[in-house]
């Protein structure tokens, strides 16, 4: 059962309302392969930092509440709660075989809570050359929820802060209703609702939206249309729900790539590559290819840096995990609109750490390539025909990783630097920092977002264990791609 981490905190919550869309004819939504993946992972913790709002913090709560229950009208499973129906056998005995899991579109409502903290600064939250500061994880709702809790609360929770001098909105997003592609969606949506909202009333005649409706409708690579359910061979799901919160003395650090850099990144992995023959795998080399290597390598070299400079011998292997949107490799491919869960989570070939370091950058950032071209559509429609035949099915994508199972180390690239995060403007401008909650949080995970200033650049979330981050920072190969300023910033 879900509980409240109770922790002392700058923050103070002053209300909470749920907000709840018009009454339309109830509805259950099948999960998927996809969606049941993720039932016990965290919640999705995603928040934005906003210089001061035209108007009080109060009136803004009002505003969000009135273009939330809109966008909620169209995005209607948002509300709901998840919903377990239990299979029995069809003889006398009836004992219970499985469990399926569904959406309840019942208008149950999201959550909108209005906090203060009343002594935290934009420059609080953004400071140079420091890690992310721990207050920030006061700023989302739902402590220590996982996605399984979504039978019980609110499927969507926002915590709007307000700071001294700014307002921080925290959101927390549950993972088995859709993935980040689907939930950045439905966020630019709301806001684009909320603009349209505070918009001049000359102006009534423009209020349409631009941004396409979602596609409600669940769809699995095995079963096309995924009306039936999946039935799970569980008797209790409730059973399999881990808390593993991110550990207390973890550091974030946040760091910014521009293009150029990436670019560079890119190019140097390009040159490695043809030099040691592969011609193919450097005309295939992208820039995220590049960047997942460079931080998986500089996370790997700070893990064993004790080892690298005495005559200690590690047989740890290492490998990069990384998710993956299936939408446009499933042939035909699957909209862009789709609103669930399209992703997998991929990971590289292991090798000993050793071997990684020495093999060089261009090796790593094929070796991400590679996973990346095999994930084809027969992959996709294979990886969750065998999820479904297994006999205990996974039911968390990001669990496995995080544990670190088969005594590797753990390195894995979230998020993407595709969502449009600095889109989210509610009306009162574009936000100035993108930071995240404490779901699904571990030493060795890292997170991707869009650079503010657009044009490529990308953002990085780093969480490592102290002593690794404190060698992370050391690491020359890692500060010359950092954009200048940026170290830590």
């Amino acid at each position: 059962m879900y509980r409240t981490m109770v922790s002392p905190s700058p923050v103070r919550v002053l209300s909470r309302r749920t907000v709840k869309p018009p009454p339309r004819p109830r509805e259950h939504i099948q999960l998927t392969t996809w969606d049941l993946s993720m039932l016990d992972g965290d919640y999705i913790k995603k928040g934005l930092l906003f210089p001061p709002p035209p108007i009080s913090t109060s009136h803004l709560v009002d505003h969000l509440d009135a273009s939330l229950a809109d966008a909620l009208a169209v995005y209607y499973p948002v509300a709901g709660r998840l919903s377990t129906h239990r299979h029995r056998r069809c003889d006398a005995i009836g004992d219970v075989v499985g469990c399926s899991v569904s959406i309840d579109c019942a208008g149950q409502g999201a959550e909108i809570l209005h906090a203060i903290a009343d002594d935290v600064t934009l420059a609080d939250v953004i400071r140079p050359n420091a890690d992310v500061p721990r207050v920030v994880r006061s700023f989302f709702p739902l402590d220590a929820a996982a996605n399984y809790d979504g039978h019980e609360l609110p499927l969507l929770a926002v915590q709007v802060t307000e700071l001294v001098d700014g307002v921080f909105v925290g959101f927390a997003y549950n993972h088995a209703l859709s993935d980040g592609t689907s939930c950045w969606n439905f966020l630019n949506a709301w806001a684009e609702i909320a603009r349209l909202k505070l918009s001049p009333p000359g102006a009534k005649a423009t209020r349409v939206l631009k941004l396409k409706p979602p596609l409600i409708q669940r769809w699995s690579p095995d079963h096309g249309d995924a009306a039936a359910p999946i039935v799970l061979p569980y008797t209790d799901l409730a059973a399999l729900v881990q808390r593993q919160l991110a550990p207390d003395d973890l550091r974030e650090k946040m760091l910014h790539f521009s293009s150029e850099s990436l670019t560079t990144l890119k190019e140097q992995a390009r040159r490695e590559l043809t030099d040691a023959g592969d011609e193919e795998a450097a005309m295939a080399v992208t820039k995220f290819q590049a960047l997942g290597s460079l931080l998986w390598r500089c996370v790997t070299r700070a893990r064993h840096r004790h080892e690298m400079t005495t005559t200690t011998t590690t047989t740890k292997t290492v490998c990069a995990s990384f998710a993956i949107n299936n939408r446009n490799r499933l042939r035909p491919p699957i909209p862009a609109e789709y609103f669930g869960n399209c992703v997998d989570l991929l990971t590289t070939e292991a090798v000993s750490a050793s071997k990684l370091l020495a093999r060089g950058h261009g090796w790593a950032a094929g070796a991400v390539g590679r996973a990346v071209a095999a994930h084809t559509d027969m992959a996709v429609r294979a990886r969750a025909a065998a999820w479904e035949d297994a006999k205990k099915p996974m039911v968390s994508m990001l669990r496995p990783a995080a544990g670190g199972g088969g005594g590797n180390d753990v390195f894995v690239m979230l998020s993407s630097p595709r969502f449009d995060v600095y889109g989210c403007d509610f009306g009162w401008g574009k936000p100035v920092a993108v930071r995240s909650g404490v779901g699904n949080k571990f030493d060795g995970v890292v997170g991707l977002f869009p650079g503010r200033e657009g044009g490529g650049s990308i953002e990085v979330e780093v969480a490592l264990a102290p002593e690794h981050m404190a060698a992370l920072e050391q690491d020359d190969e890692l500060w010359a791609a950092v954009s200048p300023g940026a170290r830590g910033s």
